[in-house]
C-alpha cells in the first residue's frame, strides 16, 4: 500500500487492518466504520482518516498505514548494480520500485510514478544526471521528490554543482547497497532498517 493513497477498497483496509475483508464489511454497515459507497455500484470505499480512526478506535496497530511503502527510482545504466540495489531495498520490504537505465526512461518514470526519492547514476549514457536534478526540480509538482545521486567522480566542485541543479544527496561509488538503504532512509525521514542478525 502506498501512503500517498487516501481512500482504500474494504480489500485494502482489511489487510492493513489484518482482519478479513468479512469484518471490514460488517463494521462498515453497521456504521463503526464511516466511509461512502461508490455510486452506481455496491462497492465500498474507506477514506484514509476514517480508517485511521478505526483503527484507533479498535486498538489496531496503525503502522501499516503510517508506513506505507515508499515510492524508489533506481537509474543507473549498470544494470547488474540496479538489481543489487533493488534486491536490497525489496529485502526491506517498505519500497515500491522501479527502474530505469537511462536519464530518458528516467524522467518519463518519474512524471508517471512519482517517486518519494530517486537513486540516480550521474553518468548515465544519454543525458548527464545533473540534466534529470534540473528536469525534475523544474516541475513545481515534484518538490518532494529527493534525489540522492551516486557516481565514481570525486571531484568535490562536481558533486557542488550537482547539489545546486536539485540532488539532496550524494553518494560515492563503490558503495554497499546497506549503506545506501541508510542513506534512502535518512533522505525519507523513516527508520533505518534494524540490522537483520543473519
Amino acid at each position: 500500500m502506498s501512503t500517498t493513497k487516501t481512500v482504500f477498497t474494504t480489500g485494502e483496509a482489511a489487510k492493513i487492518c489484518k482482519v478479513s475483508q468479512q469484518t471490514i464489511i460488517r463494521c462498515f454497515d453497521n456504521g463503526t466504520l464511516k466511509g461512502f459507497r461508490v455510486p452506481g455500484s455496491r462497492f465500498r470505499r474507506i477514506p484514509r482518516d476514517q480508517l485511521f480512526v478505526f483503527m484507533k478506535d479498535n486498538g489496531i496497530p496503525t503502522d501499516a498505514l503510517e508506513s506505507g511503502k515508499k515510492k524508489l527510482l533506481i537509474v543507473d545504466d549498470d544494470q547488474d548494480l540496479v538489481d543489487l540495489m533493488r534486491d536490497t531495498f525489496e529485502r526491506d520490504g517498505r519500497f515500491d520500485i522501479r527502474t530505469a537505465n537511462n536519464g530518458f526512461d528516467a524522467g518519463m518514470q518519474v512524471k508517471e510514478f512519482r517517486p518519494d526519492l530517486v537513486v540516480l547514476d550521474v553518468m548515465l549514457p544519454d543525458i548527464n544526471g545533473r540534466e534529470v536534478c534540473q528536469r525534475v526540480r523544474s516541475d513545481r509538482t515534484m518538490d518532494t521528490v529527493k534525489i540522492l545521486c551516486i557516481s565514481g567522480m570525486v571531484e568535490s566542485d562536481k558533486i557542488a554543482d550537482l547539489r545546486m541543479a536539485g540532488a539532496d544527496d550524494f553518494m560515492q561509488k563503490p558503495f554497499t547497497t546497506d549503506r545506501l538503504l541508510e542513506r534512502v532512509c535518512d533522505q525519507l525521514e523513516i527508520d533505518r532498517p534494524i540490522a537483520m542478525a543473519g
